[in-house]
C-alpha cells in the first residue's frame, strides 16, 4: 500500500543508509538538471515499459519522487 512521506522523513532515510530504491519519475530534461543522488530514472511516459526491468524486486522497498509540490 502507497504512503507519503515528507521531504524530511526521505532525507531522514537517505542520511541513515536505509536500504530502498528511490525512482524519480521526473521528465527527462528535469532530471538531467537535477536529481537525487542515487536515484533511478522513471520517466511518466516509460514506466509500463522500464520498470519492470529497473525495478524487477517485488518486495523491495520502493520510494517515488516526482517533484511534486503540494
Amino acid at each position: 500500500m502507497p504512503v507519503t512521506i515528507s521531504r524530511d522523513e526521505l532525507k531522514a532515510k537517505l542520511d541513515r543508509g536505509e536500504d530502498f530504491l528511490l525512482v524519480e519519475t521526473l521528465p527527462e530534461p528535469y532530471y538531467r538538471h537535477t536529481h537525487l543522488p542515487g536515484a533511478i530514472h522513471l520517466p511518466p511516459d516509460r514506466i509500463e515499459e522500464l520498470a519492470p526491468k529497473l525495478l524487477p524486486d517485488k518486495s523491495a522497498e520502493i520510494v517515488v519522487y516526482c517533484g511534486n509540490e503540494q
